[in-house]
């Protein structure tokens, strides 16, 4: 089996053995998780890895067959993923928060043969299990199995290790990540063996600078391309510990984490940072051990980056991935950050700005971001149409719109499709956002297109107010005086609601979708 740094240059190459095998020289005993549970040397979480490729290798399912995850964040996700690659078996991991609906669709969709998943998971699935096509053998973690289940502990203590890796290829598929879009169905998007190699030495090292000493949190889960870089393969690439939670990532839980297995690096996003500012819970800056933050997922706005580092000394290097592109290629650096920006592109990729024709734009004019770089996706699952809409040649279009600086810095202004057209001029959502959280005020904001009673677009913004503040009109119109001092008049929200809390996805970006008003028939 090729190390990683073969892997680009022979056929024979399966990432799970490279992130195990690379621990077991001179760190086998060394704690490689940090669980809800329990602590687990790479040793430890190596023998159940190849104790479940074994059990897989035992059912006979043929290489290259989909297990589907769904599975909250302990020891037995890295152990299903890593030992599902390392038998030549597809991993395709999904929330385990995600409706019934949803769940039934990526079943089928995969043509999953097996499922694990956490039993605080179950009710959402059991109501779908009936009718499955394809599916076969249904194993529960984190908690009792239902009848006509397995016990995923059960399975993996009770089988024999796996003798040897499958004999991948680096170009094939290694696992599936289904893309959240803003609309129609999730796409399953495929992510090649050398993909999870080629990242290793992209982000973590070359941003992070990531060594075996530190000790990672994330509170991104593992299912998606952000959470599962940050908390498997970046740490175990390099013999790192990683904490992983299995709950929510509320402020109260998430200081605890930091606080209690003071980790060196924390992944976060930027709602997250703005409760962890604001949590009652919230420490001095001597009862934390972090050297680096980041933050990715959406921008991150300016005055909570900056009232992050006044607070507690240490920056959020802001960036930009995506599914198809696997992690994120946009990033500030240590040592040089400008809050605002999303910085510079990480060395190995390559970017462009393009106008609706596809033509470049000028630098300070906005453009459609694409990327061009050696992570980039295989395509979707069985949708051609898709496939060639966003991975055009050897570039793929991320849908976001981007301006660059005369230093070449990079500066969101939002999705494609959440752009507004105001008296003719594009005014980007996010900049009204990050004017209105500058404002003492603001704890959240989210700004959106809405129709006047002549039909005609306007800014609204959703706000989240801090603590000891009311909704009252003087607070409204001491806001919209406060943007238009910042931005150009026509930006100002001409509309402020008022909100206890603003809808998110699990991965807590804003759902803008859910506080646009609906288009005039």
């Amino acid at each position: 089996m090729a190390t990683a740094g073969e892997a680009d240059s022979v056929q024979s190459y399966n990432a799970a053995a490279d992130l195990i095998d690379r621990n077991l020289i001179d760190r086998a005993d060394k704690i490689a998780v940090i669980d809800d549970l329990g602590r687990y040397s790479y040793r430890e979480i190596a023998e159940r890895v190849d104790r479940f490729a074994g059990y897989l290798a035992g059912l006979g399912v043929p290489v290259e067959s989909r297990i589907l995850l769904c599975l909250q964040d302990s020891v037995n996700f890295p152990v299903a993923a890593l030992g599902a690659i390392k038998a030549g078996l597809i991993p395709v991991m999904v929330n385990p928060l995600l409706p019934s609906s949803d769940l039934d669709y990526m079943l089928r969709d995969s043509r999953a043969r097996l499922l694990v998943a956490s039993a605080g998971a179950w009710p959402s699935l059991d109501p779908v299990m009936a009718g499955q096509p394809y599916l076969q053998t249904i194993l529960v973690a984190d908690g009792d199995a239902p009848a006509g289940t397995i016990a995923f502990a059960d399975a993996v203590a009770g089988a024999q290790p796996i003798a040897e890796a499958a004999a991948t290829h680096a170009d094939e598929p290694c696992l599936w990540q289904y893309s959240s879009g803003t609309t129609g169905r999730p796409k399953g998007t495929v992510h090649s063996h050398a993909n999870v190699q080629r990242l290793m030495g992209l982000y973590p090292r070359q941003i992070l600078g990531l060594d075996e000493n530190d000790v990672t949190y994330s509170a991104a889960k593992l299912f998606f391309g952000y959470g599962f870089g940050n908390g498997l393969v970046f740490p175990f690439s390099v013999g790192a510990t990683a904490i992983l939670m299995a709950g929510r990532p509320t402020a109260e839980a998430v200081w605890r984490r930091l606080i209690d297995h003071r980790p060196t690096i924390f992944f976060g996003v930027p709602t997250l940072y703005a409760s962890l500012l604001a949590a009652p819970e919230a420490p001095e800056r001597d009862r934390l051990a972090l050297r680096l933050c980041t933050s990715a997922g959406e921008a991150l706005p300016r005055p909570i980056g900056e009232q992050w580092r006044a607070r507690y000394g240490t920056d959020i290097l802001d960036g930009i991935g995506s599914t198809e592109m696997f992690h994120i290629f946009l990033s500030n650096r240590p040592g040089d950050v400008a809050y605002g920006t999303t910085g510079l592109p990480v060395d190995g990729y390559e970017l462009r700005l393009v106008d609706e024709a596809g033509q470049p734009v000028a630098d300070g004019d906005v453009g459609e971001l694409h990327v061009k770089g050696p992570t980039s996706a295989l395509g979707y699952w069985c949708n051609r149409e898709k496939t060639q809409a966003t991975f055009v040649g050897e570039w793929t279009r991320t849908g976001d719109k981007f301006l660059r600086s005369a230093e070449g810095r990079y500066v969101y202004c939002g999705r494609s499709d959440d752009m507004l057209k105001v008296s003719g001029i594009y005014v980007s959502p996010f900049e009204v956002e990050t004017a209105l959280l500058s404002h003492e005020a603001v704890r959240e904001a989210a700004v959106v297109g809405w129709a006047d009673e002549q039909g005609l677009i306007k800014p609204k913004a959703f706000v989240v107010l801090g603590d000891g503040q009311a909704p009252s009109d003087a607070i409204e119109a001491a806001l919209k005086a406060h943007v238009k001092q910042l931005l150009a008049p026509y930006k100002y929200p001409r509309w402020i609601e008022f909100l206890d809390a603003l809808p998110k996805t699990a991965t807590g970006k804003v759902e803008r979708y859910k506080l646009r008003q609906p288009p005039a028939a």
